[in-house]
């Protein structure tokens, strides 16, 4: 079983990212458990999706204390609690426009992958909304779901700017995908 956790503050977007990324590995033929913390339920106050995905139903009723893998929309809210669901196996995409090697200076045992969301939704014409580039970002680090699932999401699902969510998702998806080859060589 995966089990994912997305952190991020209220109106960055982090709730529809969860639900995007439930909705593409369902569509995926996957079993999916998705469920959200809202805290203070106001604009800039904590808020966190949780996803399981497994082949088989899920069934597990309880929060997630050790995710597998972690979206993270705001990097000051890495920290604390958030990071006591981690190890040094879980895999951290956090928004941020610092370098890979501050992150490791920073939280030395954690894997932690930057991707620069602002800057990606400012290029497509989304201004401050990320969660289209750290989705795609997040999927390409998983390995899961798809792109081509990802995206078909996206088209079906976003309200308005089809196009430039997708290329937003695609464009964290490539930029992602050059950092994991330039790590492996």
């Amino acid at each position: 079983m995966l089990e994912i956790i997305i952190q991020g503050r209220g109106g960055q977007g982090a709730q529809t990212a969860g639900n995007l990324l439930a909705m593409a590995f369902f569509a995926q033929g996957r079993q999916v458990q998705s469920f959200a913390s809202y805290g203070g339920a106001r604009r800039g106050t904590p808020v966190s999706s949780y996803i399981r995905v497994d082949d088989r139903p899920v069934r597990l009723r309880c929060d997630i204390e050790n995710a597998d893998a972690i979206l993270c929309f705001d990097a000051s809210l890495l920290e604390g609690k958030l990071l006591g669901c981690a190890d040094s196996k879980t895999l951290i995409v956090v928004n941020s426009n610092r370098s890979q090697e501050q992150y490791q200076q920073q939280l030395p045992g954690f894997r932690v992958l930057p991707v620069d969301g602002l800057a990606i939704a400012r290029e497509h014409g989304l201004g401050r909304i990320v969660n289209s580039a750290l989705l795609g970002a997040f999927a390409r680090a998983l390995e899961a779901p798809p792109l081509a699932v990802i995206t078909r999401v996206l088209e079906v699902e976003s309200p308005k700017k089809h196009d430039e969510n997708v290329a937003a998702c695609t464009a964290g998806w490539n930029i992602v995908g050059s950092q994991l080859q330039r790590v492996a060589a």
